[in-house]
């Protein structure tokens, strides 16, 4: 989800796994931690690597726009743990970095992707084991253009229509229950910011009743050391490129998720798997509150540390069946 308004940030402690820096797209520094298997036994034939979503979400997908304690990764990283899979978790370039020159294209990040996957297949904690990709909302939709790289996917979140459908759909359900001449004005300015990325046109300027938060999402999309990422995602269609994935590979989503609008059924064409994680959220946490009840700061209460995961059963099943 996208919040119109910006909460503060909150710093968690760091998590207590082993760290490691390896060389990313271009030689860039990336900086990541190594999750151990808890089966003292040889446990799964995989490791895995795990992407991140969007903007400012590092490797414990903690995020800013959450304004608690909120470490979803690292979570999942421990489940994997559980279940006999060791895993690499790494941040994204960007992330400790104000650099405005910094190369953060589609290419670069995906490059990262495939740099990481290269770094884990040299681990102790992989040695003989297969690679499972995990990729997390967006980090899923990279997860797809880097999955030659890979042995098998797991795609959490997946956005199931291009990312800039997704953020008119995001920013529309925000904006429910707002004054008519409000929605339009707020609405219409999202949209031509998206065409100004599709086009390479000039950034439009917000009028007098678009949100501030919602100016401010238009400023980062169009931001000159961004831009070139958004544009090369905005209209990528996630699904279709899943239905061409050349592994083993699962879509999984949480019934409750409020940012990814979980499809009700598999996609014409997909012959993954499809799991649909009952009372889960987008970090598949334990979520009990129908969507009906949720708005976009509603949910994000359940986003936190002192929320358990879902029952992840049918996950679990899917992963101890994967060759």
């Amino acid at each position: 989800m996208i919040p119109l308004q910006t909460p503060p940030a909150v710093q968690a402690p760091a998590p207590a796994d082993r760290e490691l820096a390896f060389p990313g797209f271009n030689g860039v520094t990336l900086m990541a931690s190594v999750r151990a298997s808890a089966v003292s036994t040889q446990g799964s034939g995989y490791f895995a690597v795990m992407v991140a979503g969007s903007g400012p979400t590092d490797r414990d997908w903690s995020n800013p726009l959450i304004p608690f304690p909120s470490h979803g990764g690292r979570d999942f990283a421990a489940w994997l743990a559980s279940q006999g899979i060791a895993s690499l978790r790494y941040d994204k370039r960007f992330i400790g970095t104000k650099d405005p020159k910094l190369d953060i294209s589609l290419d670069a990040q995906v490059g990262d992707i495939k740099a990481a996957i290269a770094a884990a297949r040299a681990l102790p904690e992989a040695k003989g084991k297969k690679l499972l990709l995990v990729g997390h909302s967006e980090g899923a939709l990279l997860s797809l253009l880097a999955s030659s790289d890979a042995d098998a996917l797991l795609l959490i979140g997946l956005p199931p229509e291009p990312m800039g459908n997704l953020i008119e759909a995001q920013v529309g359900r925000q904006l429910e229950g707002a004054p008519e001449a409000l929605r339009k004005a707020n609405a219409d300015y999202l949209h031509a910011v998206l065409e100004a990325i599709r086009h390479g046109a000039a950034a439009p300027v917000p009028g007098e009743q678009v949100y501030p938060g919602l100016a401010r999402l238009g400023q980062s999309l169009m931001a000159p050391e961004s831009i070139s990422f958004v544009r090369g995602t905005l209209d990528l269609d996630p699904l279709k490129l899943a239905g061409r994935c050349p592994v083993p590979i699962a879509l999984v989503y949480g019934e409750e998720d409020m940012q990814s609008f979980p499809p009700s059924k598999a996609p014409e064409g997909f012959h993954g798997a499809f799991i649909l994680v009952p009372q889960a959220n987008h970090l598949l946490k334990r979520e009990t509150r129908p969507v009906s009840d949720l708005s976009a700061s509603r949910a994000m209460t359940a986003y936190g540390d002192d929320t358990p995961l879902a029952d992840l059963g049918r996950l679990a099943a899917w992963l101890k069946q994967i060759k």
